[in-house]
């Protein structure tokens, strides 16, 4: 599985940890993945994802998994919001 978030983007960075001595070694610095699971309530399902922190904080602030998805623009979602997103607006007419 790869360790990236589906709606942010953010993935594994490369850096260096640097000691007081100065001595450099690789990190790799991982992004805060989380397993949540979100309710639809348009479409009555429960939707079971691996997102970042970051990405579970904008869903909240926007109100739930379904404004989110009517807000965002489809060029910043994965194949797998895209159809959700569908299934929301023909859900909705």
């Amino acid at each position: 599985m790869a360790r990236v978030c589906p709606l942010t983007g953010k993935k594994v960075l490369y850096g260096n940890r640097v000691s007081h001595a100065n001595n450099k070694t690789r990190h790799r610095f991982m992004p805060n993945l989380q397993n949540v699971s979100f309710l639809s309530e348009a479409l009555g399902i429960r939707v079971r994802v691996r997102l970042s922190t970051h990405a579970v904080r904008s869903i909240e602030k926007n109100g739930g998994i379904d404004n989110y998805l009517r807000n965002t623009c489809d060029c910043l979602l994965s194949s797998r919001f895209r159809k959700m997103k569908k299934m929301l607006e023909s859900k909705a007419a």
